[in-house]
């Protein structure tokens, strides 16, 4: 999926900022073939060829139907899921939970229970903000990577907001720049908007950990990074 992957990484970059007038210019576009497809007699040629007409459109919408759900949902779906911090985290002081009004906007974290405190034998939570990858790939809030038993690793994310895509998935990379072949797969995303906790598998060091991703593992594109300070 290289190709795909490039593909979209050039829409992302170079037409999704240029929507309005590229969408503009596609309208015009259309109304002009319209016009020359009607005075050509394209469409009474159509209609005297029924079956071959409904045969070829029958095709163009069993591969445009699925492909343009699959590619295209992603970007009015949302998801959201609100979980207490982990056993481990530092204390936070109460907030309300609420609903966001837009994918910009996420959730506030729920209360944690005052005897969640760090262990004196666990390492020191570190912490980064999200930035998306570009004007399309939007990413906002916080990712926390906590040891909460020794060897035993979370990610706690808060305030979360993510553009959704059809395969998402969180990395914790040796890169602070983003995705590395060497990072540490921690499985799909569980929610493009919220307050929730990722495990690290089961006996992964995290000791060179530089950032959490949010990687589209089906198109190799990243959507957001959130560099850990600390």
């Amino acid at each position: 999926m290289t190709f795909l992957g490039d593909l979209e990484r050039f829409i992302a970059e170079n037409l999704y900022p240029n929507r309005v007038p590229i969408g503009t210019g596609l309208a015009i576009v259309m109304v002009v073939v319209v016009i020359v497809a009607w005075r050509r007699g394209w469409f009474a040629a159509a209609r005297r060829h029924p079956r071959r007409t409904g045969i070829a459109i029958a095709l163009a919408l069993a591969v445009g139907l699925p492909s343009g759900w699959y590619l295209g949902s992603p970007l009015f779906i949302r998801t959201s899921l609100n979980e207490p911090a982990p056993t481990g985290a530092a204390p936070a002081a109460p907030t309300a939970t609420a609903t966001p009004a837009s994918p910009d906007d996420a959730p506030s974290a729920p209360p944690v229970a005052p005897d969640a405190t760090p262990g004196s034998d666990l390492a020191a939570p570190r912490s980064g903000t999200f930035a998306g990858a570009d004007e399309f790939h939007f990413g906002s809030g916080t990712a926390t990577l906590i040891e909460t038993a020794p060897g035993t690793w979370t990610v706690r994310f808060e305030n979360f907001s993510v553009r959704n895509g059809p395969d998402l998935f969180v990395y914790v990379s040796p890169d602070p720049a983003g995705y590395d072949d060497a990072g540490i797969d921690l499985g799909r995303l569980k929610a493009t908007d919220g307050n929730f906790n990722m495990d690290l598998p089961a006996g992964s060091d995290p000791g060179g950990a530089a950032s959490i991703v949010i990687w589209c593992k089906q198109f190799a594109v990243q959507f957001a990074v959130a560099p850990l300070e600390g």
